[in-house]
């Protein structure tokens, strides 16, 4: 029987408490008192979402028992910390087996010193912040989530369920964790080094017509010539002008920008797809499945043979 205690605060984001918990509570449908789930708040009073909704928690944090997973959900109320919170996270995280934050429940683990001198992520908006706040910390805003040793941390919202998921599969193995996945109608888990959002997320829209066109093109046509001369020609730009104009309007180079719409488009194809490897490299663009499978593992770790037996959903897995 592991303990896991979820900590809970005013302003908690109600999903970065729950998405773990409905996970970890699931693993009663393959292996029966696994996990002996329970909640805390600082003095055992209820407390309010950032959506709304009142939580009620099971202990104060004073009384709760000692836990073997503690988790730290986000959200608005990390922008304000409670410096009680922060003060027992301090004294008691050292203490957990392994230590777990969803999306900005990362700050408040930073700011108890825990992640200091580790890898890290949190939500992709608040990433700069942490790095910025806590320069001891190296934060990689990329990954869904990031494992470094006995302490995990995962980006926005729900990404938890996926560490959740993840950390399931390595106590339970991997049947368990699909009966899970299947159960809640989600994917076996997402690996970790996914990226938190797709090409046309990462990158700004364009302010310019032209560029926007451009920009809706690559994604049209992944396959097609993408090359710094070509893009320029249809948006009636000399190359020069065109690759200072899209960095400055999206903050990426045109070629950082085909790269990830390639990548995605072929991640896509592998997840939703039987087509052969093959085929999917003509069509995302890379000609050939060596050069996929060298984008695949210096972004993704993972050859695109892995990362399709990763990344399938769970109704075909």
């Amino acid at each position: 029987m592991r303990n896991v205690l979820v900590v809970l605060f005013d302003g908690v984001q109600s999903l970065d408490v729950t998405g773990p918990v409905e996970v970890f509570g699931g693993a009663e449908l393959g292996r029966p008192g696994t996990y002996a789930l329970r909640t805390a708040s600082l003095d055992g009073t209820p407390v309010r979402t950032s959506s709304g909704l009142t939580l009620v928690p099971d202990h104060s944090l004073a009384d709760a028992p000692e836990p073997h997973t503690l988790l730290v959900p986000g959200g608005a109320g990390t922008r304000r910390s409670d410096p009680r919170l922060v003060d027992w996270l301090r004294v008691h995280g050292p203490h957990a087996e392994r230590l777990v934050s969803v999306c900005t429940g990362a700050i408040l683990l930073a700011e108890a010193g825990l992640l200091d001198g580790r890898r890290a992520t949190t939500h992709w908006a608040y990433c700069d912040k942490l790095a910025r706040d806590h320069p001891a910390v190296e934060v990689d805003p990329d990954p869904i989530y990031i494992r470094d040793g006995h302490v995990a941390t995962s980006a926005g919202v729900t990404s938890g369920i996926d560490l959740a998921l993840a950390i399931v599969e390595e106590d339970l193995g991997r049947e368990v964790a699909l009966t899970i996945a299947r159960h809640l109608v989600v994917f076996l888990r997402r690996p970790g080094n996914q990226a938190q959002f797709s090409a046309q997320l990462a990158a700004q829209t364009a302010h310019r017509e032209p560029l926007r066109e451009v920009q809706q093109w690559i994604t049209e046509h992944p396959d097609g010539d993408l090359s710094v001369e070509s893009l320029a020609a249809r948006a009636r730009l000399s190359p020069r002008h065109f690759a200072r104009a899209f960095h400055a309007e999206t903050g990426m180079t045109p070629g950082r920008y085909v790269d990830r719409v390639r990548l995605e488009h072929a991640r896509r194809l592998l997840e939703d797809t039987t087509d052969g490897v093959e085929e999917i490299s003509r069509s995302s663009g890379y000609g050939t499945p060596e050069a996929m499978r060298r984008a695949f593992v210096r972004a993704l770790g993972a050859a695109p043979a892995e990362y399709r037996r990763r990344f399938r959903p769970a109704s075909t897995a």
